[in-house]
């Protein structure tokens, strides 16, 4: 990934725009809250209504850029078609589910991004194009309206053998420990740095049998109905919008999911939490693996 500067975006590709690149930005708008969708009722027998939920819907970040090098009109459509390239493969645009990636770096704030697709993509006009200049309008539509960390955080954990449900093994003699000293120790400590809870995926390498994981913090948990021989692995995308659960990479293994999974509200809140999880393997070579960005309300 291109590093940022103030003022710069990576529309995709590693091609970045505004301060001090070929492509300037000039006036950037949808940065703030996105629109909601509100649920409110009117009341059938009194004035006013009833509030119901209200979501946040897409958030579209409109851009005005244009290309501009000074008496080179070639080098110019160079640009104009390379950024049609990065914002239109057919690896996101023909695929269902597939996202787009807009990164974004503000003074005093570290580089974010967004997740969604390119809707607009075109020049305001060609009148100045001889000059090696093209004016250009750029939408990008966050299906997401959170912010994320640009770096990703990871956690790879064994088998929770230190899990309170497994109790202690007769005879019990004093004094009695569970052979951590500090609670910080522990190795399934993670951290949000955001300000809004995170969508994390989650592998989850065989061999093993029904494994499950929980957030210690919310007592949300994914659990499932499943053997793993070695080789194998479980991976689970919990974001929204593009939710799957997938067996070595291909098969579909949602059905594998307890009733009680929920992925819509297994989340990693802000701040510190612990993550654990069990399982049945008795070669202890299974592993979990965590991932996930911080997520924020603003850029």
């Amino acid at each position: 990934m291109a590093t940022l500067g103030d003022y710069q975006f990576d529309v995709g590709g590693g091609l970045v725009i505004g301060s001090g690149t070929l492509v300037p930005v000039g006036e950037v708008s949808g940065l703030a809250a996105p629109e909601l969708r509100t649920a409110d009722v009117d009341n059938p027998t009194e004035d006013g209504g009833f509030p119901g939920v209200d979501l946040f819907g897409t958030r579209t970040v409109s851009i005005e850029a244009g290309i501009r090098t000074p008496d080179d009109p070639g080098a110019a459509l160079d640009l104009l078609a390379r950024l049609q390239q990065v914002t239109g493969t057919d690896a996101t645009r023909r695929t269902a589910g597939a996202l787009a990636v807009l990164r974004a770096k503000l003074p005093g704030r570290d580089t974010k991004r967004l997740y969604g697709r390119w809707r607009r993509v075109e020049t305001a006009t060609m009148a100045q194009a001889v000059h090696g200049w093209i004016p250009l309008m750029l939408d990008f539509a966050a299906t997401d309206p959170r912010w994320h960390a640009d770096d990703s955080q990871s956690l790879t954990l064994p088998l929770d053998v230190s899990n309170d449900e497994q109790g202690f093994t007769a005879p019990v003699e004093a004094p009695i420990t569970t052979g951590v000293s500090n609670p910080d120790e522990r190795p399934g400590w993670v951290l949000n740095g955001g300000d809004l809870s995170a969508w994390p995926t989650v592998r989850i390498d065989g061999p093993v049998v029904n494994p499950k994981v929980w957030v210690v913090e919310t007592g949300r948990y994914l659990q499932l109905q499943i053997t793993l021989a070695a080789g194998e692995h479980i991976d689970i995308d919990t974001r929204p919008g593009t939710r799957w659960v997938l067996r070595n990479g291909s098969g579909n293994a949602a059905p594998a999911l307890t009733a009680g999974s929920r992925m819509d509200l297994f989340q990693i809140p802000p701040k510190k939490s612990e993550i654990r999880w069990t399982a049945t393997d008795y070669t202890n070579t299974c592993r979990l693996t965590l991932s996930w960005r911080d997520a924020y309300t603003a850029l």
